[in-house]
């Protein structure tokens, strides 16, 4: 099913049902998904399809994008439990036991 905007819902044969929208990036063909239906609503999938079509209209990928910000809050989220761990309570406590 199509929206109109190339915004379009895959329903996959175990049922589950993806906002999908096909894009071309540097001469191949691209796929990005903005969640499951009806977690994500069609409001919602327009808007981020929006906002995706906006970074890929600036020439860069949705996709990339999605994933170097992921990596970002992986690695963030890395640094606050590495700081946790060395934090003074927790050495303190390594150090009398």
């Amino acid at each position: 099913m199509l929206d109109g905007a190339g915004l379009s819902l895959l329903v996959l044969p175990t049922g589950t049902k993806l906002w999908l929208w096909r894009y071309q990036f540097n001469g191949g063909e691209k796929n990005m998904t903005f969640g499951e239906y009806p977690l994500v609503g069609p409001k919602d999938a327009r808007e981020l399809h929006f906002a995706a079509k906006k970074l890929l209209a600036t020439g860069i990928n949705p996709m990339a994008e999605r994933k170097a910000e992921a990596e970002a809050k992986q690695q963030e989220a890395k640094a606050l439990e590495r700081e946790a761990d060395s934090s003074f309570e927790n050495v303190a406590g390594q150090w009398w036991a």
